[in-house]
């Protein structure tokens, strides 16, 4: 109970402590004497110009009612009305503040109300602790009475008999009990003088907390009536302030209405100057869209005449820039032609998904849409520009590519020697560009459809024979792709008639007469060629194929004997060995690529610089194409490049290739012609009469081996060679 009274004590000095804190802080006493000062105030402006508005409307007569005061009695109105809701704003916000003021007064009277109930609790409770420890005091003296009679029992009875004994055994146990009681009353006696104690303690602190209560809330009680006659000093005398305010305004307001009057009989003639300014103005503006409407007009035509101008101009410098650059095409292909140029074609491939996805798959090649010889490479931020003799964009189809080179590939019958190879990076589409699919084909089988097409063009006054051969290069190795055995190796010689030419002793040639001839031809040689699976091409070319097509004429009328060699090549791809994969054999016919191709680029250089020696011979690729590009040959280059990103690099090389090849000047080109007999057909290596069954179905090469045994090509290449084979 002790306890529980000096929680209550506890919280009710807590209630006093926090009650007192809010009556000590003066700011709401004195924002409410602010306020009311600031409420007599504006009752006070409000009476003044209650009487300042009165006065005004007495001095105003007749006359003066259209004048300019009636606008500043209104602005006073107003201000007049704002004066009166901020007045009665004052008197809620003081009516709320006095109501809060009540309502913590009570509070704290109730809480002096609750102080003194706990004081009484408090003194009843001491009483009933007083009683219980007399009670407890009065039952030890009866206890501390018992134990000497019972010992005198106990000694007198010690020769009773046994019921005697008995109920001796049980005095003597109750009087232990008994022993036992008075030791835990006294056990508890001592507990209950110590809480008496901690009690008296107790309230001796909770008295002394009291009195000091009562004191710091007297002497709250009379801080806070000093503060408030203090407040109402200060309210007396900022009411006097702002009386005295209100008298300085109110003699201010007089002075400007005099002067107000003095401006207005000074501003009638301006008034009526302005006046018939202002109707002059409202004229004008009626009349302003109408002008601007007009002008507007005006302005249209003459712009759109402008345009018109300048767009005819600009059709017809932009026809006259056409033909020019028509025109200088004409006349460079004709420079390029006298000088024996070589003539550099670029085509791009488009995006696939071999590319990848992100920012190593992102479009590197952009295009000249004004110029189609001209595109620009973006390599590491920066973008380079080419030009080469023309430039097919990714959407370009194989018929288009096809016909810019048809008219070097029908030379050929005139007696001419035409090379057209394909040069660039693995996966470029090298062989697509040469050799196609069944569906759509490459150069090398259009060019044979166009030569018979031209051949039965003139079949009324010349006999044509056309041969083909096929060889590959591989390892440095020269293979006939026609022959009976594709992997034995063949040399490159120079022909007895001391003409300089070079010629391959043992190649097969065999002569068509149709594009079923071509087909079977081509299904031969394909099954042969080497071909394998790398990390960049999925049928990557591991060797350099070459088509050798053989054109020979004979004029009946005149006995003109042509012969033409067209060569198609399709060189291996340059490849890098860290991103290809190459391994084992693989990794040696890359290399043997890289070294052929850069041979190549060493005759390329020797070629452009005019150097008195150039190395054809340190390559089989560059001596077989010595008559190719020694200039007795129409050359053409088709460079293919990638336009991915991560191919950037590769494809800078391959064009940077591409504009010294184009430079490089070989000389005119000779017909090969003269007055002769046709020859026999023991003179050809060829096998005639093919015959008209289709050629059986051929797959493309294993990808496990790129260089196969004859015995491997037993079951696929004997039995198209049977086909194309016949007796005598």
């Amino acid at each position: 109970q002790v306890e529980t009274l000096k929680a209550k004590l506890l919280e009710q000095a807590q209630e006093i402590s926090r009650l007192r804190s809010e009556l000590d802080g003066p700011d709401m006493e004195k924002h409410r004497d602010l306020l009311a000062a600031e409420n007599e105030r504006l009752r006070q402006e409000m009476k003044a110009c209650e009487g300042e508005l009165r006065e005004l409307r007495r001095q105003q007569q007749a006359p003066c009612r259209d004048c300019t005061h009636l606008q500043e009695n209104a602005e006073l109105q107003e201000r007049l009305s704002q004066l009166q809701r901020e007045a009665e704003e004052t008197r809620a916000k003081l009516a709320e503040l006095n109501l809060e003021v009540q309502q913590k007064t009570n509070r704290l009277a109730e809480v002096e109300l609750r102080l003194k109930d706990s004081l009484a609790e408090r003194a009843e409770e001491e009483e009933r602790l007083s009683r219980r420890l007399r009670d407890s005091q009065e039952t030890i003296a009866s206890l501390k009475s018992q134990p000497q009679q019972i010992k005198y029992i106990i000694k007198t009875v010690e020769v009773e008999s046994t019921k005697a004994k008995q109920a001796l055994c049980e005095s003597q146990s109750r009087n232990q009990y008994l022993q036992e009681q008075v030791g835990m009353q006294r056990q508890v006696l001592k507990e209950m003088e110590q809480q008496l104690q901690s009690s008296q303690k107790t309230v001796a602190q909770l008295r002394a907390q009291i009195v000091m209560y009562e004191a710091e809330l007297e002497r709250a009680h009379g801080q806070m009536l000093e503060e408030m006659q203090a407040m109402e000093e200060e309210k007396n005398r900022a009411i006097e302030e702002a009386f005295c305010r209100a008298q300085v305004e109110m003699k201010a307001v007089h002075e400007n209405l005099a002067g107000v009057r003095t401006n207005l009989l000074t501003l009638q003639p301006a008034l009526r100057t302005l006046t018939h300014d202002y109707n002059s103005l409202k004229r004008q503006v009626r009349d302003f869209p109408l002008l601007l409407q007009e002008t507007l007009r005006s302005a249209r035509a003459e712009i759109g005449q402008a345009i018109e101008d300048v767009h005819s101009t600009n059709r017809e410098l932009l026809r006259k820039y056409r033909r020019e650059l028509q025109l200088r095409k004409k006349c460079h292909n004709e420079l390029v032609r006298l000088k024996g140029n070589i003539r550099v074609f670029g085509r791009v491939r488009p995006i696939m998904k071999e590319d990848g996805e992100g920012p190593e798959a992102a479009n590197a090649v952009t295009f000249d849409t004004d110029d189609d010889a001209v595109l620009h490479l973006l390599h590491k931020g920066k973008q380079v520009s080419f030009e080469l003799d023309k430039v097919f964009p990714p959407q370009a189809s194989q018929e288009e590519v096809f016909q810019e080179v048809q008219a070097l590939v029908t030379s050929c019958i005139d007696g001419y020697n035409v090379c057209i190879f394909a040069y660039g990076q693995t996966g470029a589409g090298k062989t697509y560009t040469m050799e196609g699919t069944a569906a759509n084909p490459g150069i090398n089988q259009r060019a044979l459809q166009l030569l018979f097409s031209e051949v039965r063009g003139k079949a009324a006054d010349w006999d044509y024979a056309i041969s083909v051969s096929a060889a590959e290069i591989y390892n440095e190795a020269l293979r006939d792709l026609l022959g009976k055995e594709p992997q034995e190796k063949l040399e490159i010689k120079l022909c007895p008639d001391g003409s300089g030419q070079l010629y391959v002793p043992g190649l097969t040639e065999f002569r068509v007469q149709s594009v079923e001839d071509i087909n079977k031809v081509f299904e031969f040689g394909h099954v042969n060629r080497a071909t394998e699976c790398t990390n960049l091409n999925e049928h990557s070319s591991r060797s350099h194929a070459l088509l050798i097509v053989t054109v020979r004429g004979l004029d009946r009328s005149t006995g003109l004997r042509t012969t033409g060699k067209l060569n198609l090549v399709d060189l291996a791809g340059s490849e890098r060995v860290g991103r290809s994969g190459a391994e084992g054999s693989r990794l040696r016919e890359a290399q043997h690529i890289n070294k052929s191709l850069s041979a190549l680029g060493d005759v390329i250089y020797a070629l452009r610089s005019r150097q008195g020696h150039v190395p054809f011979r340190n390559s089989k690729l560059t001596y077989l194409l010595q008559d190719s590009l020694s200039g007795d040959s129409k050359t053409l280059m088709m460079v293919q490049v990638s336009p991915a990103e991560k191919n950037t690099s590769e494809t800078l090389c391959s064009l940077k290739f591409a504009e010294r090849v184009r430079s490089v000047e070989l000389g005119p080109v000779s017909r090969k012609a003269e007055l002769a007999s046709w020859p026999s057909q023991e003179h050809l290596e060829v096998t005639e009469g093919l015959p008209g069954d289709s050629p059986g179905p051929a797959g493309p090469s294993s990808r496990g081996h790129a260089s196969p045994s004859p015995g491997q090509l037993s079951g696929r290449s004997a039995s198209i060679r049977r086909k194309l084979q016949t007796s005598g």
